[in-house]
């Protein structure tokens, strides 16, 4: 998977040190703007002993910062152990004010050394910097948490999808090879141009039915060649009305996503039936797709097929339900003998 440009480690090195130049420099700043005066000259030795005092402590601070970011917030917090991770806050907070005092005296001067006021200080600015560094550790864990868990809901689609059009293929191929050796039988001139047909199938099922998405166009046209099969093999015993109205050429469709519903059709809307008939529509407008399929049925018969019927309509009900969610509608109805598929999807 490609990263993004702002995942990459030298990218997130430069925001730190941005970050950390903009807090330590924020002070300064900010007093610089406030007043306006002409402020008194100061000594030298004084302004760069103040200068180191305060770049060694603001790089003790930014190691504080990773050290119960990176060290103690993982180990201690999210394993549960709070006390521990208190009590190495007293460790801490204790040995940061000795490490101010000692800095304070070397840099600036003993008899400049306030004690209260230098842990008070300490003491806020340790409170800081330990919520900063909490909250940074447990935000970019959180992140990284959800990005894992995207991941693998993205991968586990992937997956189950695969899994569902590969379970839709071979009982589709099963019913075609069933028309080749019944056209064979017959010894039927229509064997050919049904080969060319199966040959034009199986093209689509190879190299097209791999895609995410294919043109309308196409899959419409895998449909009709399933039709015409069905037809030369069924012949009169069934009838079968056909329309298709999709004047947008650009838009685009999961393939082998109707086929299904075509296909149960076939199944379910043939043998034992009185005046068997199957009615396909198929309209394509503002980038919805309406889509009706309807068979007579025999419910006798019907009982009889369910319990080798495969598991096809169940896989595209899962299908759509996985690939567009709230963006479909599905109806399926039995009355007065007629079983009714009515599907709507959004295109793009």
């Amino acid at each position: 998977m490609k990263r993004s440009w702002y995942s990459k480690k030298w990218v997130i090195i430069l925001i730190h040190v941005a970050a950390w130049a903009l807090l330590f420099s924020l002070p300064h700043l900010l007093s610089s703007s406030g007043n306006e005066k002409q402020a008194p000259p100061r000594d030298s030795n004084n302004s760069n002993a103040g200068i180191y005092f305060q770049v060694v402590m603001s790089l003790i601070w930014v190691s504080f910062f990773y050290f119960n970011a990176y060290f103690l917030v993982p180990k201690f917090i999210y394993q549960k152990k709070y006390w521990r991770f208190a009590l190495l806050q007293l460790f801490s907070v204790a040995f940061l004010v000795t490490v101010a005092t000692l800095f304070f005296k070397l840099f600036i001067s003993p008899q400049h050394f306030n004690p209260r006021g230098l842990v008070f200080i300490n003491f806020f600015i340790y409170l800081f910097f330990l919520a900063l560094s909490t909250a940074y550790q447990l935000i970019n864990e959180k992140v990284r948490t959800d990005k894992l868990a995207s991941e693998k809901e993205n991968e586990n689609l992937k997956t189950e999808l695969s899994l569902l059009r590969s379970q839709v293929s071979p009982h589709f191929m099963f019913n075609v090879l069933n028309n080749m050796v019944a056209l064979a039988r017959k010894q039927s001139d229509q064997l050919e141009p049904s080969l060319i047909k199966l040959s034009s199938l199986m093209r689509y099922m190879l190299y097209e039915a791999d895609e995410d998405k294919v043109p309308l166009e196409k899959e419409i046209e895998y449909l009709q060649s399933y039709i015409d099969l069905q037809q030369q093999r069924f012949g009169k015993k069934v009838k079968v009305n056909v329309t298709v109205d999709a004047p947008d050429n650009s838009l685009e469709i999961e393939p082998m996503l109707l086929i299904p519903f075509v296909e149960n059709a076939f199944k379910h809307g043939t043998g034992l039936i009185e005046d068997a008939q199957i009615d396909i529509d198929l309209r394509a407008k503002n980038n919805v797709l309406q889509f009706m399929v309807r068979n007579k049925y025999n419910e006798a018969s019907s009982e009889v097929k369910d319990k080798t019927s495969g598991i096809g309509l169940t896989n595209v009900k899962r299908r759509l339900n996985l690939l567009y969610g709230g963006n479909h509608g599905l109806l399926i109805t039995k009355k007065d003998d007629w079983f009714v598929v009515s599907l709507q999807l959004t295109l793009h």
